[in-house]
């Protein structure tokens, strides 16, 4: 599954670059909790958690359905 995670939000990362920012893969639970890092001008950006929520676990989950949650950390 960490694989598919890692190209998933390789297809998400140039998004985030366009604004400033970046995400970065963490980690991988056995329950499929996705751990990342907001990076750059995301790091720092008041709308991080939308972003998060609504943009990358979204996508996530319709691309690797046994994601069940993200996380930043």
């Amino acid at each position: 599954m960490e694989e598919k995670v890692k190209l998933a939000l390789e297809s998400v990362r140039p998004s985030l670059q366009a604004d400033g920012g970046d995400v970065e893969f963490v980690s991988v639970s056995d329950d499929g909790k996705v751990s990342v890092k907001l990076t750059g001008a995301c790091g720092s950006c008041p709308m991080a958690t939308m972003t998060l929520k609504n943009g990358i676990e979204s996508y996530l989950k319709k691309e690797v359905p046994e994601v069940s949650a993200v996380v930043g950390v």
